[in-house]
């Protein structure tokens, strides 16, 4: 199968276009499924070598899965660890990763890990121009910079890395994020596609 096939078939029966949408359950903290999913032993905890290995199946090159790896569990291990010492190792507790969250976001989390639709909305209605239901390049920049906070050095380059590397993996054939692929990247559900669709590429 040939990844241009994959994507397109992505975006019309994995998590876009005509599947039937499973809702994402309001009250439950989806941050927790969106991070298990690089909890390769499955122990609550996420090191760096577990973040690696999940860039790698969805498909991020060797080069930027270690640097995205390293970046990840330095931002987000104390901060999901509350009161505990400082680990060498940058464990990320799964449990607590709601904790993580950064500034200079879309909102669509909110403090409690949970997902806000009218936020996922606003993404669309204020910066998909071009298309009502996907984010051209120009448009993820432009929505990126909007979301800026004053003085929030480490919440800007958070959300420029994490939109970037979406874009990198997940945008289809045409250079357009879909919807439904960010959409999926909040609830964890698109990188169990992106990981068969790589291993899929790889068999070709």
């Amino acid at each position: 199968m040939a990844a241009t096939s994959a994507t397109e078939n992505r975006t019309r029966e994995g998590v876009g276009g005509g599947a039937e949408e499973k809702p994402i359950p309001l009250h439950e903290n989806v941050m927790q499924k969106h991070a298990a999913f690089f909890d390769i032993n499955h122990d609550g905890v996420v090191y760096p070598w577990e973040t690696y290995k999940g860039l790698r199946e969805i498909g991020v090159g060797i080069l930027l899965s270690i640097g995205g790896s390293l970046f990840i569990n330095v931002s987000l291990s104390q901060s999901t660890r509350p009161g505990k010492f400082p680990s060498p190792l940058l464990p990320i507790e799964v449990k607590n990763i709601q904790f993580g969250k950064h500034g200079s976001d879309t909102g669509v989390y909110d403090t409690e890990g949970r997902f806000v639709p009218s936020k996922f909305e606003e993404i669309f209605i204020k910066h998909a121009h071009t298309y009502p239901n996907a984010l051209t390049y120009d448009e993820l920049k432009e929505m990126i910079k909007a979301n800026r906070q004053p003085k929030d050095l480490k919440g800007r380059i958070g959300s420029f890395v994490e939109w970037h590397l979406l874009y990198k993996i997940g945008k289809d054939k045409d250079g357009l994020l879909q919807k439904e692929t960010i959409r999926g990247v909040y609830d964890g559900s698109v990188f169990e596609i992106l990981k068969k669709e790589h291993s899929l590429d790889k068999k070709n």
